[in-house]
């Protein structure tokens, strides 16, 4: 059944659910207490799959942050085998995880790679056999921070790590006023990892915003973007779903968002309401407030159909026009 128990890692074999009647699920209770980048893949726009790998179960999860980090990391890892008993083969976490979004706690938070949380976060992987998005963490490397999303492999290995590239600063009077520049630092290249399934392309949160990352990606052979990410309650309900729609849209391929869940008496409060959106541009699965986790079935053949029966990535004038990367 789509939302049976199961125990123990990797999750029992079964017919895969349809994501119109999966889409959200409730977190168990809550318990007590308290590669570096690697090679630039060839350019490609449709990959070969695996025999029998047309569709494959993303799970995304909609953390509750505390203060705590050890609670934050169990927490976590205890989703991540929640979603590998449901089938998940990609799971994703949250934007900043392991600590509270904000300047003043990124310095507070903020790790090696490897490091305590990234070592936790190998350890579930392996052990669900899972390729698993880290979210993000604040990471600390030659005396900078940086906004880090670490991929692990279903063997635990790091596969890449990811540097959210355009940082967020802005002002809104009256609204929100942020500035992650104040801290942070930004990234200088692009992220994507293979999976038997798919290739899948790497932003954080403020990227989403900016168009030509997602075209350099679906350039580059990705199928799937995931963006972990904290939208906030004056960028959330105005923007958040339409930028998914409108980056799956424009490249023809699967855009997953995973937020974490609101928390009201935080100093910064997320959105939450992590979502994935189809090639066609359509909703096909979306979490509300709370923390959950979020499963859909990515259909790579119905991807292969809309690119075909759309051709776009043949039709581009490069005559008159170009987004091309600048760096690997």
């Amino acid at each position: 059944p789509c939302t049976g128990a199961g125990h123990g890692c990797p999750p029992p074999p079964g017919p895969a659910c349809d994501p119109a009647q999966v889409q959200a699920v409730a977190a168990p209770p809550r318990p007590p207490g308290p590669q570096q980048p690697g090679s630039t893949p060839s350019p490609i726009q449709n990959r070969s799959l695996s025999p029998g790998a047309n569709t494959f179960r993303l799970a995304l999860i909609q953390l509750q942050v505390s203060s705590i980090k050890s609670e934050n990391l169990a927490r976590a890892c205890g989703l991540v085998r929640e979603a590998a008993r449901q089938g998940a083969k990609v799971v994703s976490l949250p934007e900043c995880f392991n600590s509270p979004y904000g300047t003043k706690y990124f310095p507070e938070y903020a790790e090696k790679i490897p490091g305590e949380s990234t070592q936790k976060l190998s350890e579930v992987a392996k052990e669900c056999s899972v390729y698993l998005i880290g979210g993000s963490i604040p990471e600390e490397d030659a005396g900078k921070l940086y906004n880090t999303c670490a991929v692990f492999g279903p063997d635990g290995t790091l596969l890449v790590k990811y540097r959210k590239l355009h940082l967020f600063d802005i002002d809104i009077p009256g609204k929100i006023t942020f500035h992650e520049s104040k801290t942070l630092t930004p990234g200088d290249s692009f992220s994507t990892f293979d999976t038997p399934y798919c290739r899948v392309g790497l932003g954080i949160c403020y990227d989403m915003r900016f168009a030509e990352l997602a075209q350099i990606y679906a350039q580059r052979g990705c199928q799937l973007l995931v963006y972990p990410a904290a939208f906030n309650m004056t960028t959330g309900p105005a923007h958040w779903e339409l930028l998914q729609r409108g980056r799956a849209v424009d490249n023809q391929l699967y855009v997953a968002t995973a937020s974490p869940a609101r928390d009201e008496q935080a100093s910064y409060v997320a959105w939450g309401h992590s979502t994935v959106v189809s090639p066609w541009g359509e909703v096909v699965a979306k979490a509300g407030a709370e923390e959950t986790v979020v499963y859909s079935d990515i259909d790579l053949k119905k991807l292969a159909e809309i690119r075909q029966q759309i051709p776009i990535f043949s039709q581009k004038r490069s005559d008159l026009y170009a987004v091309e990367a600048k760096k690997p």
